[in-house]
């Protein structure tokens, strides 16, 4: 977070030990300064007074940071407490740490799990953390922390064993995005993977950007999920008050409500067409359970089931069309400031000077300098009035064994002048695109205006 922001905010801490014990809310404010969490909770223009309920023990370890940084402008950010391991794990905490985080996993628009690459055990605290954020991992991303200290080999290793290790943490399908680089403002130590570490973080500061934009989408997202498990919650609850006796053996009845609750689950699917997925964790919900009066829940009520059902099926949609025109309407939010900005422009932009973007700001064609080696190729593919038909130029292009759909695209790029055959100068052309995509960089759309040969170059026309 102090690499996104460039500048330290109140609370902070870093070290290689876990340095943080106390969960940061850092939030845009006129003057810097914190706020305690007692405050915090009491504070009605904050979203934090639900936390309550999880009493001073950890009150006493959340704070809010405010600053005037203009990265806060857009986003906010909530520092966790370092994860312990080892023996430090016997150490209570005094509360709940994961209902804590899944409190914030449920409210917030992105997690991101961090990862040294020289430390990738996952203690058993860090494990039962990443199972709080169960429901939610399409908010999850990954960041690979410290890759310059590794060479090549050795990220390699530790990249797949990051995998392996969160592949038996989190129970999904599909594959995490992890984001690998070095993400401090320090010299890099291995530099050998430069281009990578800095085309990953342009994909997570991307990711990050563009939060406020979704931000609208994401709460209607989350109110749907929740509408679902409430409705779902109902059918449970009221199907647990119908099976209780009037008068006798509720204590027993219970007991064995609680025992049956997973073929409950299946019954319930059967009976309502629900998925399994939309179901509370069984095990949590018989521990709910055991300290819950059976006698006191509430009927169903199918107005208020109908009501949850058409707001799903109508509301929601009209909700949804008023989002797309509203941000049709409005300009393009994204984060700025910190080091968002310090790769949007200039030469240290992400692939400036590079590709085919290489030569932009030169004066002379970029090509010229490869151009005699390519006219020794050109003049063996004997060449009529000066150019070469299509069938010459696909003897040597297919040499580089690239794929038919690729060399076609560079070809129409290169015929400057769309007559199917190439001069000189648009084959030299063609040669330096297939060098481009062979070092590993996408062809652009439509031919810059820097690579045109300067024969096929319209000559500007002054004003009379």
């Amino acid at each position: 977070f102090r690499y996104l922001l460039e500048q330290d905010f109140p609370g902070m801490r870093i070290g290689p030990e876990p340095t943080t014990d106390s969960f940061i809310a850092v939030m845009y404010g006129e003057s810097e300064g914190n706020v305690p969490g007692n405050a915090l909770v009491v504070d009605p223009k904050k979203p934090f007074r639900k936390l309550g309920r999880f009493g001073n023990a950890f009150l006493n370890r959340f704070m809010c940071s405010q600053l005037p940084n203009e990265v806060l402008k857009s986003i906010s950010i909530i520092d966790s407490p370092g994860i312990l391991s080892g023996e430090k794990q016997r150490i209570s905490r005094g509360y709940d740490f994961c209902q804590v985080l899944q409190w914030f996993a449920e409210r917030v628009d992105r997690i991101i799990l961090l990862f040294d690459a020289h430390k990738l055990d996952i203690s058993d605290e860090f494990s039962e953390a990443i199972k709080s954020f169960r429901g939610q991992d399409d908010k999850i991303r990954v960041v690979l922390n410290k890759a310059d200290q590794v060479d090549t080999q050795q990220l390699m290793r530790v990249y797949g064993a990051l995998m392996w290790s969160l592949g038996k943490v989190i129970d999904t399908p599909e594959v995490l995005r992890v984001y690998i680089g070095s993400f401090w403002a320090h010299p890099l130590r291995n530099t050998d993977n430069r281009r990578l570490f800095e085309a990953e973080a342009q994909d997570l500061f991307k990711d990050i950007q563009s939060l406020p934009q979704k931000a609208a989408v994401r709460k209607l997202n989350d109110l749907i999920k929740r509408a679902r498990l409430a409705k779902v919650h109902a059918y449970i609850i009221s199907y647990l008050k119908k099976e209780m006796p009037s008068v006798f053996g509720k204590e027993n009845k219970k007991k064995e409500l609680i025992n049956k609750l997973p073929e409950i689950y299946i019954q319930l699917q059967r009976e309502y067409h629900i998925s399994a997925g939309d179901f509370p964790e069984v095990k949590k919900m018989q521990e709910l359970l055991e300290n819950c009066d059976f006698t006191k829940f509430h009927s169903l009520k199918p107005k208020l089931i109908e009501a949850v059902d058409n707001m799903l099926a109508n509301k929601i949609a009209s909700l949804m069309n008023l989002i797309s025109q509203e941000e049709s309407n409005m300009p393009t939010e994204i984060v700025h400031g910190g080091a968002f900005d310090g790769t949007m422009a200039g030469p240290f932009g992400h692939g400036y000077g590079e590709g085919a973007k290489e030569g932009a700001d030169e004066e002379e064609w970029v090509v010229a300098k490869d151009k005699p080696a390519y006219d020794e190729i050109f003049y063996t593919l004997s060449p009529i009035n000066g150019k070469i038909s299509g069938i010459s130029a696909k003897k040597e292009m297919v040499t580089s064994k690239l794929p038919n759909s690729v060399l076609g695209k560079i070809w129409k790029l290169a015929d400057c002048d769309g007559d199917g055959m190439l001069d000189d100068e648009e084959f030299a052309l063609a040669k330096h695109l297939i060098k481009i995509k062979l070092d590993g960089y996408e062809l652009p759309g439509t031919l810059p205006s820097h690579l045109v040969p300067p024969s096929h170059r319209k000559p500007f026309q002054t004003a009379e």
